[in-house]
């Protein structure tokens, strides 16, 4: 395993971390939490140091998987994570809101103490600074009393916009969604964070799944490697310099030993070589849809994501009929809803991408 520096905290931590959102649907469903906790164990095993939970991952079971893992390890061999925010305690978190929801993931991940835990998912300024008005002296108080080492934040904001959080000096790290789709979207953000030291963990290299499930598309990440265009996607984004950890969202062991090999001999280059070295060979679509689903709960009823994904398969083929044919054939849906948006907006505020929600709403129902 390539390891690199957190930040200026002087921990150790993998280029591949852990993500504890993708263990077995149907161990979680059956309750077989002993043997979805092997995931974490042979991550471990293959010198992944670093496992990213929180609440409400995997029908809330997440943080009961990875503590099953954790009581079984040497707690200072692992760097756990979990997250809290207005979505976990309510429009107006009390102390004793914040420390219960504290309180509960310590119980649940078995341990005294979280190493990393996050102001979570910040999607623009305005809710980031909501936030600290009201949060972050819960998290200091915390910090203080030893039960969070490292006060982080998750976002979906753009690169600007996250230089603002970067400079503030509140934060070690931060967790952004960052790969071969929107790498320009977000560079000035990764850059800020690496210069004032702090660690950069990267959620979503693969896209949302868009990367593997358009392969011909992103075969040039490959290129001199023997990789497969997932494990390439992986080493893309883990070969910043600016970027501590690649997380890797696993459900077998095979996703594990695919995750490792992928940052194997890795070599680290600042971001504004590796823009330099994929100029030519691939493009940043940063006007695809992610698939994060933040934008459901239409009004209208409107199943947006999977509107949007399908408007994906115009912006990769230039074809108007691949967006009805992936509703009709992937999705069966039929494109007619598209034309009951009201243009409310709320999609739009919500989307992790900016994306212009609305007018492609507009134009499926023009097809």
């Amino acid at each position: 395993m390539y390891y690199k520096e957190y930040g200026n905290t002087g921990m150790k931590v993998s280029a591949i971390g852990l993500g504890t959102m993708r263990y077995d649907d149907d161990d979680i469903a059956a309750g077989r939490f002993e043997k979805c906790a092997e995931i974490p164990l042979y991550a471990l095993e293959k010198g992944i140091n670093y496992w990213d939970s929180a609440p409400f991952y995997c029908d809330d079971k997440s943080e009961i998987v990875t503590g099953i893992a954790l009581s079984q390890v040497k707690r200072s061999d692992v760097y756990v994570t979990s997250k809290t925010n207005f979505g976990t305690l309510g429009d107006n978190p009390t102390r004793d809101a914040f420390r219960k929801r504290l309180e509960t993931s310590l119980d649940r991940l078995k341990t005294d103490y979280i190493d990393f835990y996050h102001m979570w998912c910040m999607l623009n300024l305005e809710s980031w600074q909501k936030h600290m008005e009201v949060l972050y002296k819960f998290f200091e108080e915390a910090k203080s009393e030893g039960l969070i080492r490292n006060i982080v934040f998750s976002s979906h904001m753009q690169g600007n916009d996250i230089e603002r959080v970067v400079e503030t000096g509140k934060f070690k790290g931060m967790l952004i969604g960052y790969n071969a789709l929107n790498y320009r979207f977000r560079q000035s953000g990764i850059e800020a964070a690496h210069q004032n030291g702090m660690g950069v963990v990267v959620m979503n290299p693969l896209g949302g799944g868009m990367i593997p499930q358009n392969p011909d598309a992103f075969r040039y990440l490959t290129e001199g490697t023997d990789l497969t265009v997932p494990q390439a996607a992986l080493r893309f984004v883990a070969s910043h310099k600016e970027i501590t950890i690649t997380l890797a969202g696993c459900t077998t062991k095979e996703h594990i030993d695919d995750a490792v090999k992928a940052v194997e001999n890795l070599e680290e280059k600042p971001a504004k070589e590796i823009v330099e070295d994929y100029a030519d060979k691939g493009v940043a679509l940063n006007n695809l849809c992610t698939g994060c689903g933040y934008c459901k709960g239409c009004p209208k009823g409107i199943e947006i994501p999977k509107f949007m994904d399908s408007y994906n398969q115009k912006i990769f083929t230039g074809k108007d009929d691949a967006v009805k044919d992936r509703l009709d054939g992937h999705w069966g849906i039929a494109k007619e809803p598209a034309a009951d948006c009201i243009a409310c907006g709320k999609c739009e505020r919500a989307c992790t991408q900016h994306l212009p929600i609305i007018e492609r709403l507009k134009e499926i129902a023009a097809l």
